[in-house]
């Protein structure tokens, strides 16, 4: 069977990834349906768009009709800072979309979870063999989901589990916004304890093309993906500021001192930031991606450095638009509203 004759259901495809995701399913020849509770600004010719929400187990159902394939990307992220959508929208949507592939004979889901499902990992490269241990509501959502997604493997459903590094390319909004909004301003960039930990970001190309390898692939899976070249939180900003030439300079802030800082602030609804956030912008995490690049045959083409430039001339060549629209649909593609921009300011 050629990609050409291939159905495909992306769950979140009005979003950030999802939108990318749907793209390049698109230029691989894919017959492309959208589920998600906001209609696209914009998409291929062809693609049929349905809306609706994860948690309506009949209109999920109803979307699968005739779909081989399903990437279900629908996710409450963790600037949503709220408890009850975790659960219904990662956990239980999750297991709406598993059991209509079920009903509807979906040949294979390819689930996008979460880095956060790992939590401050105990030591690093993570590997996919590495126990999960989510420290935040976010991330046990995430895992919740996953877990359905072995318990439905078992009922005779191929899934493909995706576990992305934070995911950065063009058009990328969210907390990156108040990073490259202070940037431009020639702020000083907050990094904890002296910002040399280890961070690994992943380039959303980068990751649609491993999404769309782990669909031709047979037998459930877990797969780690993240850029292959990467350094210190530090190094990473300091190489930004330097290209950006605007006079931002890189401080180190105490963890101690800061971190509660970000919580209280996040708490009386002062910042953007979830509790994942200040979880783990201090902490070093990266994964081994040997298993991703053994078995899919993925590659990442992008360093962090490469998609931290990328996103923050995108940021610059939209910052107009970006700043007059309101924080509406995902939350990874909306702007953060820039009255919360200056009150993180004045916490920080």
């Amino acid at each position: 069977m050629t990609p050409a004759t291939k159905n495909a259901l992306v769950t979140g495809g009005a979003g950030y990834f999802g939108d990318l995701l749907v793209r390049r399913l698109c230029a691989s020849g894919y017959k492309v349906r959208i589920f998600d509770i906001n209609k696209p600004d914009d998409t291929c010719p062809g693609v049929e768009v349905i809306e609706g929400d994860i948690r309506d187990a009949h209109a999920i159902t109803a979307a699968c009709e005739g779909i081989e394939l399903v990437f279900h990307n629908v996710a409450q992220v963790p600037l949503a800072k709220d408890k009850a959508l975790f659960w219904s929208v990662n956990r239980d949507g999750t297991r709406n979309i598993l059991e209509a592939c079920i009903a509807r004979n979906a040949r294979k889901v390819i689930y996008t979870s979460s880095s956060a499902i790992y939590g401050v990992p105990k030591s690093n490269p993570v590997a996919e063999e590495t126990e999960p241990a989510p420290r935040e509501n976010y991330g046990r959502a995430k895992l919740a989901g996953e877990k359905l997604c072995w318990e439905y493997s078992r009922r005779g459903l191929d899934v493909s589990i995706i576990r992305p590094r934070t995911i950065l390319g063009h058009g990328r909004l969210g907390i990156f916004q108040i990073l490259f909004e202070w940037i431009y301003r020639g702020k000083d960039i907050p990094v904890l304890d002296g910002g040399r930990n280890y961070y690994q970001f992943v380039h959303a190309d980068d990751l649609a093309e491993a999404c769309i390898l782990a669909g031709n692939l047979k037998g459930t899976q877990a797969f780690n993906c993240g850029a292959a070249s990467f350094g210190t939180m530090r190094e990473a900003l300091e190489n930004l500021c330097r290209h950006a030439a605007t006079g931002a300079r890189v401080k180190s802030w105490p963890m101690w001192l800061t971190v509660p800082a970000m919580n209280i602030s996040s708490a009386l609804g002062l910042s953007p930031l979830g509790a994942y956030h200040s979880l783990m912008y201090g902490r070093s995490m990266y994964f081994d991606i040997s298993k991703a690049k053994r078995e899919l045959g993925w590659t990442p083409k992008y360093s962090n450095d490469a998609m931290l430039i990328e996103s923050y001339s995108w940021y610059l060549q939209h910052r107009t638009q970006v700043l007059e629209r309101s924080a509406q649909g995902s939350r990874h593609k909306s702007a953060v509203e820039l009255r919360l921009l200056k009150l993180l300011e004045k916490v920080l």
